[in-house]
């Protein structure tokens, strides 16, 4: 595949590593292997207090100990959504080959996006206020807000560039991406820290997703019929962005080329999606990238099993893709990890890259029947082995919030 230079055109950002805490457990392998082998890891759900909720599972993240990972004094700083930042952080910042201190100074950014922040916090913070008749507790504000998580990461880092948090609900992974992308682009900064990071799995926010009625009682069915709801997860996945350049320089082999970015806004309903700001975030990232729909040999889809969700990405795909959106590999893997909100599109470009680098497209489990309105080829429940040269990964979010990031071989 010859590669012109879109839109976006400017000094070339790859991927230099990835990390992740998922429900698959620590580590990329973890997930890959479970998106791969259709490995659902929606378990029974455990809280810390009693839940008297209907939704009785959730994506959680397995036997996690964040003292086994991070430094005592850092560690009373830190939300589970900071603790999963830093763990999958150090997972990328290995991978990408670099030390604590190698991207220190000026020109490195951390973003990171976040649905939520530190709401593990805020909660314990009003039971204990409004239950026990007790104060919150002292660092409760530095861990609960969403650039908690960023910040920390800087210091970790000694990163002095940019560093800021987004929050634009289920797009914020992806938006963090695709700005750290163009910063590097644009020479305003040489490496970024980026990706999303969410754990709000916890009494207070099962009910109120609830209460929208989309969360599914038993299985998650992107695209199928009998899709009735998606199920929460939570973790955090983060990426090390530099210039191709620079990992030439250094001998380093990126994972891949960060090609495309497109993002838009419905601006029209708060939770009902819209087929035009979907597609036109589509056909954005495919003109920055400078590839066409036949260039891409899977798609990562945002894939919610709601019903007007899929019908909306399903449509979307349609309309760019023209005939070729029947054919091309699209799955959902939110029946394996969760959707963990501002985290998903992190933990869904790692499945996107590594299915890219295998040459294999993961499935779309608990799969039925296509559904007459999601014509597409969701891979459903067993994975496809086929060409790959380049991969779309989809989040649209809640406030009509699209963003769309294309990745391709360096070579």
């Amino acid at each position: 595949m010859t590669v012109s230079r879109g839109r976006g055109a400017g000094r070339r950002v790859v991927v230099s590593g990835m990390g992740v805490v998922c429900a698959s457990g620590l580590g990329v392998d973890r997930l890959w292997t479970a998106a791969r082998d259709g490995v659902a890891q929606i378990r029974p759900l455990k809280t810390e207090r009693p839940y008297d909720g209907r939704i009785k599972i959730a994506a959680q993240v397995p036997d996690f100990d964040p003292a086994a990972h991070i430094e005592r004094e850092v560690l009373p700083f830190c939300d589970p959504f900071s603790q999963f930042a830093v763990v999958a952080a150090d997972e990328a910042m290995a991978q990408a080959g670099f030390g604590r201190k190698d991207i220190a100074g000026p020109g490195s950014a951390v973003i990171i996006g976040t649905g939520i922040g530190g709401m593990t916090t805020i909660e314990d913070g009003i039971y204990h206020y409004y239950v026990d008749g007790q104060r919150p507790a002292m660092l409760s504000v530095p861990k609960l807000i969403p650039s908690a998580a960023p910040t920390t990461l800087g210091m970790r880092y000694s990163c002095l560039g940019p560093t800021f948090a987004i929050g634009s609900a289920c797009s914020s992974a992806t938006q963090a991406l695709g700005l750290g992308m163009q910063m590097i682009r644009s020479g305003m900064i040489d490496k970024a820290i980026v990706g999303g990071a969410e754990a709000c799995i916890i009494n207070a926010t099962i009910r109120a997703w609830e209460s929208l009625r989309v969360l599914t009682p038993n299985l998650c069915r992107p695209f199928s019929t009998g899709r009735n709801g998606m199920s929460l997860g939570e973790g955090a996945a983060i990426f090390v962005l530099e210039t191709y350049e620079s990992a030439q320089a250094r001998g380093h082999a990126p994972l891949c080329e960060l090609a495309g970015y497109g993002t838009t806004s419905d601006a029209k309903d708060p939770v009902r999606p819209d087929l035009d700001g979907a597609s036109n975030a589509v056909a954005q990232a495919l003109d920055d990238a400078g590839l066409k729909p036949r260039d891409i040999g899977y798609i990562s889809a945002h894939g919610t099993a709601t019903h007007a969700n899929d019908i909306t990405e399903s449509e979307a795909i349609l309309r760019v893709f023209g005939d070729y959106g029947a054919h091309v590999p699209v799955s959902s893997t939110k029946p394996i990890h969760g959707h963990a909100l501002g985290a998903s599109g992190g933990l869904e470009l790692a499945v996107a890259i590594s299915a890219l680098r295998e040459q294999i497209a993961p499935p779309t489990i608990n799969f039925q029947e296509t559904d007459p309105r999601c014509p597409i080829n969701a891979v459903p429940n067993v994975a496809q082995k086929c060409e790959i040269r380049a991969a779309m990964s989809n989040s649209f979010a809640f406030g009509g919030i699209n963003a769309v990031l294309v990745v391709t071989h360096t070579n």
